[in-house]
């Protein structure tokens, strides 16, 4: 089986990624693609051919291979890599969506097509909850088919067409449960990883818009200062402007001459010191 495409699955994903981010990928690549392919896949090339039973009942061999080992370990594993490394493809096709767009409209219409914000953010954040889950799912998975993590030496076996109770034996069985262990510890690493990712990412968005929301509200009472200034400054001149009425008319001059222009003058220097 060639892995090419998913080398250069998870080198297109790098790019876009956050430090962690890249670091899970250099795990996936290293402690789990490199060491599946060198030696994990050869140790379990021959499990069927070398597992043996202590009777030579056509059929007993076959029936209880299949009972204890229902899905291949190897195949498992390659099954549980290629889904976690799926979701990133989620990432790069949304990239490649924003360049034909802006191919398509001839305009730069984002900062930059791989800039994680808006809904690539969105999309990056579902593609590291998908990863998280498939690898949950596979531990469970592997624990409920193998009743745990270990290999015995011996099994019991007593399915028909065996006619009693035989002996069953697993090949290589220390040598199976330590990259077994191997193998689910750098699972484990990848949970992790994709956790604190996740973490990291909701932080710095939170983060980002509390400051935001700061910065506006800021602004909007540094604008508000400044109406209420102006405001001031206006009925500041007014009064003065009603004062300087007053002095060019005194209080001599005819009550009944003058009342409307002294209402008017009373009303303005009321409405100029309010």
């Amino acid at each position: 089986m060639t892995w090419g495409f998913l080398r250069d699955l998870l080198s297109g994903v790098n790019k876009y990624s956050t430090g962690i981010g890249r670091i899970w990928v250099a795990v996936v690549f290293i402690f789990r693609l490199l060491v599946y392919v060198a030696a994990a896949e050869n140790i379990w090339k021959h499990e069927h051919d070398e597992f043996e039973c202590n009777i030579k009942q056509p059929g007993c061999e076959n029936v209880c291979f299949d009972h204890f080992f229902p899905v291949s370990h190897i195949r498992l594993w390659a099954l549980q890599l290629i889904m976690v490394s799926t979701p990133s493809l989620l990432v790069v096709f949304h990239v490649a969506y924003r360049e034909n767009r802006e191919k398509r409209h001839n305009q730069k219409l984002y900062k930059s097509a791989g800039e994680r914000d808006g809904g690539l953010l969105c999309t990056y954040l579902v593609s590291l909850i998908l990863k998280t889950g498939f690898e949950i799912v596979f531990l469970v998975l592997f624990y409920k088919l193998y009743n745990g993590f270990k290999v015995p030496r011996i099994v019991k076996c007593d399915i028909r067409p065996c006619p009693n109770t035989v002996d069953c034996y697993i090949s290589k069985p220390t040598e199976k449960m330590i990259f077994l262990y191997f193998l689910v510890a750098t699972s484990c690493l990848c949970i992790v990883l994709n956790l604190s990712e996740l973490s990291y990412l909701i932080f710095k968005y939170s983060v980002k818009c509390y400051l935001k929301r700061y910065i506006k509200k800021h602004q909007d009472t540094e604008s508000d200062c400044h109406k209420s200034e102006t405001i001031i400054h206006n009925r500041a001149e007014r009064t003065k402007g009603a004062h300087a009425i007053y002095r060019a008319h005194p209080l001599s001059l005819s009550v009944r001459s003058h009342f409307p222009f002294r209402k008017c003058l009373i009303y303005s220097v009321f409405n100029g010191m309010a």
